[in-house]
């Protein structure tokens, strides 16, 4: 009798519902990132200045010095230069697609740079807060905020010959700044929470604590940040090429803005379209920024 009356009230008692599984952060930022219609542009647009710069120049194979037609031709006139030549004759469809690979590139590994040096003096100024070596990085980071970016990097092309490798490495060395004190405030943020100090009480290492437990945790805003970082160090690839403080042996979109500057009149074209790629791009990379700045913010999500 008690058994029967048992099954009956297990019965009337609904079930437990099965445990809701929390979707992976990453897999739902990438899904609101796909909702952000402008951000998507963004990545298509970038997607096909990347394809364009890599793959058309191996089929469109010219040399972008090569004289190609007469003199400042004018675009959509002439099949062969259909974007029309530079005062000198130039294709400038064709140094429009070699001229991207330089730009990108530099852009690229700068904003790697940049990263690199920023999270790391970030991560350690965090991290050791109160520390005479935390109060070190923090003077070093806020003397490179003060100087003005773009004069040191033409100091330091100037002090040095200007090939690419010059170039990106001064645009890396005085661009991590904003970089570096994201990281810091991250790093301030999660260095006292619960699973911090956890691994601390069973003994794990500062250098596991910094880079396998915290820095992992501290990815969504410095993804932003370098993502930005790409956009900002293409600008300053076309600032110093546009200044004549680039690899003149290297074709890119600054070198083709400098080099027709003192025609702009006469000849608009091949300033107009370098031009415009330089926008069209640095937006393409700003829109990308702010998809994922939304993707990972919680606060940003439903908006």
């Amino acid at each position: 009798m008690s058994a029967a009356i048992t099954s009956t009230v297990k019965a009337r008692v609904p079930s437990a519902p099965p445990a809701i599984q929390a979707e992976n952060p990453w897999l739902e930022a990438a899904r609101m990132f796909m909702r952000n219609k402008s951000a998507v542009v963004g990545l298509l647009v970038l997607l096909a200045v990347v394809i364009g710069s890599v793959l058309m120049p191996y089929i469109y194979p010219t040399d972008p010095f090569e004289i190609a037609a007469a003199p400042m031709t004018p675009p959509f006139i002439e099949p062969d230069v259909w974007l029309g030549t530079d005062y000198l004759g130039r294709d400038v469809l064709n140094m429009l697609l070699f001229g991207g690979r330089v730009t990108l590139l530099v852009g690229a590994v700068a904003a790697l740079l940049s990263v690199t040096i920023g999270v790391t003096l970030g991560a350690l100024a965090g991290f050791y807060e109160g520390h005479w070596f935390s109060s070190l990085l923090s003077r070093i980071t806020e003397f490179f905020q003060v100087l003005p970016a773009l004069l040191f990097a033409m100091v330091v092309t100037s002090l040095f010959s200007p090939t690419l490798v010059t170039v990106t490495i001064a645009i890396g060395i005085v661009s991590w700044t904003a970089t570096a004190r994201l990281t810091r405030a991250e790093f301030l943020r999660l260095r006292n929470i619960d699973y911090v100090r956890a691994e601390r009480a069973i003994g794990a290492k500062n250098g596991r604590i910094i880079w396998q437990v915290i820095l992992p945790n501290a990815l969504p805003p410095l993804i932003v940040s370098a993502t930005l970082a790409i956009g900002t160090a293409i600008l300053f690839e076309a600032g110093l090429s546009f200044l004549g403080l680039s690899d003149p042996n290297q074709m890119s979109w600054g070198l083709m803005i400098g080099s027709s500057r003192a025609y702009v009149l006469t000849n608009w074209w091949a300033v107009t379209f370098p031009g415009l790629a330089i926008f069209i791009l640095v937006l393409a990379i700003s829109l990308i920024g702010d998809g994922l700045n939304d993707a990972f913010n919680p606060k940003l999500r439903e908006r």
